[in-house]
């Protein structure tokens, strides 16, 4: 009998689904990106504005290759599952199945971003404390090891500018749905503590100047059209840049939750997901007002 820790994901909808599941389960995956201590063993299909049926239909095959049954039922889903990944690109559909995950009492993760608006991802920061539940809420851009080392170097930078794309969302907010995976990496290097934000549209994208206590300052550069993340890391004396290399994207992620489904330590506190839920709410009502906006947790 396998010893791996077997999960059930929950939502088709994302590319995630795919990659994450070739760590665990594709046989032909190079051995420098296989995850062995887990296994998905279910995946529950449900469709969203986010992807076309043909894709799922593809995405359903290539899980099914893989020896994952697919199905539209979700306690037929999560009936013989030790841990849940909630895949969900859509982030108005993440309360729902927050909720219906939650009465399960299992280890969860919930993929990026913690819900589609601050109150929404209210409501599941209390359940998951109110609960007790094992869950935590992260970008892949979080555990990324150029930003880790550059860290190493600047360990508490008063100044943090991030950059990354601003992918278009097919419905609700491309700040809150996209904008995730630079404002983690600007959390992960200055910490807790934002005050405001202001957002401002340029001609091809979006720029947010995140005010912190004690003079910090990070500033967060959303661009269409381009694929790439990076920022710099500056404290009084020094400054230090970083690039991602994508080509290994999610496999650090994968083995944090890997480790936290083994009841290890939690890589990032439902405190930080409820904080950059928070900024990204306040970034997208700035760049719709044009002012200033608290940020409100």
């Amino acid at each position: 009998m396998s010893d791996k820790i077997r999960v059930a994901i929950v939502g088709l909808d994302t590319s995630h689904s795919i990659a994450f599941t070739k760590s665990m389960n594709d046989p032909e995956c190079p051995e420098d990106c296989k995850i062995t201590g887990m296994k998905a063993v279910s995946c529950m299909r449900f469709s969203t504005p986010f992807q076309s049926e043909e894709g799922l239909d593809n995405r359903q095959k290539q899980l099914e290759d893989w020896g994952v049954p697919v199905t539209l039922d979700f306690d037929e889903a999560v009936k013989d599952c030790d841990a849940i990944m909630l895949e969900i690109n859509d982030p108005t559909y993440h309360l729902e199945y927050f909720k219906k995950c939650v009465e399960l009492g299992k280890p969860m993760f919930l993929d990026k971003p913690l819900a589609d608006t601050i109150e929404n991802g209210k409501t599941i920061y209390e359940m998951a404390k109110s609960k007790n539940i094992k869950v935590f809420s992260t970008s892949s851009l979080r555990f990324v090891p150029e930003l880790d080392k550059a860290l190493d170097e600047v360990p508490e930078p008063t100044m943090v500018w991030t950059y990354g794309p601003l992918g278009k969302a097919p419905a609700g907010s491309s700040i809150i749905w996209y904008g995730v995976h630079a404002f983690e990496m600007l959390q992960r290097a200055i910490g807790l503590g934002a005050t405001s934000v202001q957002a401002c549209k340029t001609n091809n994208g979006v720029v947010c100047v995140v005010d912190y206590a004690e003079g910090k300052r990070g500033v967060v550069e959303l661009t269409e059209g381009s694929w790439i993340y990076g920022g710099c890391l500056r404290s009084k004396d020094k400054a230090v840049s970083y690039t991602v290399d994508t080509s290994k994207l999610y496999l650090p992620e994968l083995r944090k939750i890997e480790a936290f489904f083994e009841g290890k330590e939690q890589p990032s506190t439902m405190d930080d997901a409820l904080e950059i839920m928070a900024m990204l709410d306040a970034a997208e009502k700035s760049a719709q007002s044009g002012k200033k906006e608290a940020i409100l947790k």
